[in-house]
C-alpha cells in the first residue's frame, strides 16, 4: 500500500512538472521593444511619449494559454517626450513623482485566448496604486531563429490617470482640460526565449 502511495506521489510530481515545462519563458528585449503612451493636450493635439528603461518576462504556453503569464517593470524616471522641460514636469510630484514612485508595474493574474487575440487580466500599479485592468494583446510567433525562439506582442489599453493619483489638472477658459485624463498606453514587445542555465551551475 505504501509503495502504491509513493508511486502515486511521484506520478503527480511528474505531471505537475510536465505542465510547468510546457510553457516557455521569454525575456523582453528592450532594444527591439517600445513602451509608449499618448495623451491629448489642450484638447487639440495628441502628445506622444515613451519609457526607455523597462524589463519583463512572458511565460507562454501555446497549447494552454491559461498557463501563460506576463510581468513588466517600467522605470518612471526614464520617461521621454522629446522635451526636457515637459519630461521634468512629468517626473515631478505633479504627475509621476518618480523619486517617491520609481516603478510602474504590470503583473498578470490570468491569460485567456479570444477570437481577436489574447487578454491578460492583471494588476497595473502606478504611484503605488494598484488597479485591475484587462490588457488586450496579439502575438507574433513564436519563431525559431536558430539561436532560440523569438516572440512578439502588441498591446494597448486606455486608463484614467486620476484613478492612479496623477491628479494635477488645469482647465482652459472653455472648460477643456490642458492635459486630458485619458491616457493611451501602447506596447510593442520583442522577447527572446530564456536560455537554460548550464548543468552544474
Amino acid at each position: 500500500m505504501r509503495t502504491g502511495k509513493v508511486a502515486g506521489l511521484w506520478l503527480a510530481i511528474v505531471t505537475l512538472c510536465g505542465a510547468a515545462w510546457a510553457a516557455d519563458q521569454y525575456n523582453i528585449d528592450p532594444v527591439h521593444s517600445r513602451v509608449g503612451f499618448a495623451v491629448k493636450h489642450m484638447a487639440v493635439n495628441t502628445v506622444h511619449g515613451r519609457f526607455t528603461d523597462f524589463s519583463g518576462s512572458i511565460l507562454f504556453d501555446d497549447k494552454d494559454p491559461s498557463k501563460s503569464s506576463v510581468n513588466v517593470i517600467i522605470k518612471t524616471a526614464s520617461i521621454n517626450t522629446d522635451n526636457t522641460q515637459r519630461d521634468n514636469d512629468i517626473r515631478s510630484a505633479n504627475f509621476l513623482d518618480v523619486e517617491k514612485f520609481p516603478e510602474i508595474t504590470f503583473k498578470s493574474k490570468s491569460v485567456e485566448k479570444n477570437r481577436d487575440g489574447y487578454v491578460a487580466h492583471g494588476t497595473l500599479t502606478i504611484r503605488n496604486v494598484p488597479k485591475d485592468v484587462d490588457l488586450v494583446f496579439t502575438l507574433g510567433g513564436p519563431v525559431d531563429t536558430g539561436r532560440g525562439k523569438l516572440l512578439g506582442a502588441e498591446a494597448g489599453l486606455t486608463i484614467n490617470r486620476q484613478d492612479y493619483g496623477v491628479a494635477w489638472t488645469r482647465s482652459m477658459a472653455g472648460g477643456e482640460l490642458i492635459v486630458a485624463n485619458d491616457v493611451k498606453i501602447e506596447i510593442n514587445v520583442e522577447a527572446r526565449q530564456a536560455q537554460a542555465a548550464p548543468a552544474g551551475k
